[in-house]
């Protein structure tokens, strides 16, 4: 039996799994199974923590649909939970800071990439008001966090059919890597609303890379200054980030629960 947390930050939902002492194999197929709701333990995406060589531990991140990712903002606030302590975090996007507050954690997420082939997109274009649209939607911007978000500001976000769209979008092939889609609205001078159709894993109740990407998406139009309150479906994140600088995430974790699972058996 394989011994795992579940976990979540602001709704975003997770599996963790320490493979710390003993190897963890997890194919495609065996994220799969773990994360469905109905006959596995159900998460938006399985967290690994591993040893590493360079920082505390290491964590590798696996989507609903098996596809192993980059990075995860929401998880990286739940691993120092987890640990119990504050944590250096290896990840597949680089080292990560992680620090405990009294509901969570704050991170740092290192500095954005804005560049057409660090998106990645399929050719080169401007990422801050990109020449492309889907249906109605407006220009959008595109922000590399560790891993790729495209942000669109609309002035009505319940308006929107985030669902097909987010669908859409993140199959386009302008996309290589697919790509996680962001729906914003701007609500105040620092506050904005945001619905996130994650990469691999849908709509979710929050996603930290997004309001990272969308928060800086929205500094570097000149929309506001940080720190910025970014209002999700789960609760609210606090993103501090300026123009050369290195991105802070904090907001709320939560471990919910232990349990054993027979990964044998899936």
């Amino acid at each position: 039996m394989t011994r795992f947390s579940k976990m979540h930050g602001l709704g975003n939902d997770f599996v963790v799994i320490d493979a710390r002492e003993a190897a963890v194999a997890i194919s495609a197929a065996r994220a799969q199974a773990i994360a469905d709701r109905h006959a596995g333990v159900g998460c938006d995406q399985l967290i690994l923590i591993e040893p590493s060589a360079v920082a505390d531990v290491k964590m590798r991140i696996f989507n609903a649909d098996g596809s192993e990712v980059e990075a995860c903002g929401n998880a990286t606030r739940c691993i120092p939970l987890f640990l119990g302590r504050n944590a250096r975090i290896e990840t597949a996007a680089g080292l990560l800071d992680a620090r405990l507050t009294d509901d969570g954690a704050s991170v740092d997420m290192g500095t954005p990439r804005f560049e057409w082939e660090a998106i990645p997109l399929a050719y080169a274009m401007d990422t801050l008001t990109m020449p492309v649209g889907w249906e109605d939607l407006p220009a959008p911007a595109a922000v590399n966090v560790g891993n790729p978000h495209v942000i669109f500001f609309v002035d009505d976000l319940d308006a929107v059919d985030t669902a097909r769209l987010g669908a859409l979008i993140e199959v386009d092939p302008l996309f290589p890597a697919r790509v996680n889609v962001n729906f914003a609205q701007q609500v105040g001078d620092r506050h904005l609303r945001l619905i996130v159709w994650e990469r691999g894993a849908g709509l979710t109740r929050a996603c930290g890379t997004g309001a990272c990407a969308t928060a800086v998406a929205a500094i570097r139009r000149g929309l506001m200054r940080g720190p910025v309150t970014v209002t999700l479906p789960g609760g609210d994140l606090a993103i501090d980030w300026a123009p050369g600088g290195h991105i802070r995430m904090t907001g709320p974790a939560t471990h919910v629960f232990d349990g054993e699972i027979d990964l044998d058996r899936l």
